[in-house]
C-alpha cells in the first residue's frame, strides 16, 4: 500500500484535534487588558499543544515522505499515535482550568510520554517494511531526539507533584528542541539512491 490514504487521515485528525482546542478557548470577561492577562495562562496551554500537535504533523508529513509501503501493521500504528494525540485536547483543557495543579500537569506529561512512545513504535513497524539500507533508516540512525524527548516526559511526570513550573519546562525543552522539522529526514528528501 502507498502511504497517501494514511496521510491524509492523519492529516485531517491532527487538524480536528487542534479545531477542538480552539474552541475550547474562552474570550475574556471584559474589553480590558486586565481580562486579558488573566487569560495569558489559557493562551499559553493552548499554545504549548498547538506547538506539540504541529511538531507531530510536521515530523509525521516528513517521515512519511520517506516512507515507500506501509502495510497493515502501519496502519495500526498509526492509529495508536493517533489515539494517544488524540488525547491532548482533554489534558489541555484540564490542565487550562488550574495550571498550577499538579495531577493536570502530570496527566498532560503522560498523553505526551506515550504519544512519544506510540511514534516509536509507529518507527519501529515502519522501518522493517522499507529495508536496512532504506533512506529512512539512514535518516532515523539512533534517533537519540526521540530517546531524549522520553525520558525527559518521564522525568517531568514526577517533577510535576515537586514544582509544576519544572514540568512545564521540561515539556517546553521538548517542543523546542523538535520545533525544527526533523533535519535527518529533511536531508534525505532529496536523497532517492536507495530505496
Amino acid at each position: 500500500m502507498t502511504t497517501a490514504r494514511l496521510e491524509a487521515f492523519s492529516d485531517g485528525v491532527i487538524a480536528i484535534l487542534i479545531t477542538i482546542m480552539v474552541l475550547e478557548l474562552k474570550v475574556p470577561a471584559d474589553a480590558t487588558w486586565r481580562a486579558f492577562a488573566a487569560s495569558t495562562e489559557t493562551l499559553w496551554t493552548y499554545a504549548m499543544s498547538f506547538v506539540f500537535l504541529g511538531i507531530y504533523w510536521t515530523n509525521h508529513h516528513h517521515f512519511f515522505h520517506l516512507v515507500d509501503r506501509v502495510n497493515g501493521g502501519v496502519l495500526w500504528a498509526n492509529l495508536h499515535l493517533l489515539f494517544w494525540l488524540s488525547l491532548v485536547p482533554f489534558v489541555t483543557e484540564w490542565m487550562r482550568r488550574d495550571v498550577s495543579a499538579p495531577v493536570p500537569t502530570a496527566a498532560y506529561g503522560v498523553v505526551l510520554l506515550l504519544s512519544a512512545v506510540a511514534w516509536i513504535i509507529m518507527q519501529s513497524v515502519v522501518l522493517p517494511l522499507q529495508g536496512p539500507a532504506s533512506r529512512l533508516a539512514r535518516a532515523l540512525g539512533k534517533d537519540f531526539k526521540g530517546k531524549l524527548s522520553i525520558v525527559m516526559y518521564a522525568g517531568a511526570i514526577p517533577l510535576a507533584f515537586v514544582r509544576v513550573w519544572i514540568a512545564d519546562v521540561l515539556y517546553a525543552a521538548v517542543a523546542l528542541m523538535w520545533l525544527v522539522p526533523d533535519r535527518r529526514i529533511e536531508s534525505h528528501l532529496g536523497d532517492r539512491s536507495v530505496h
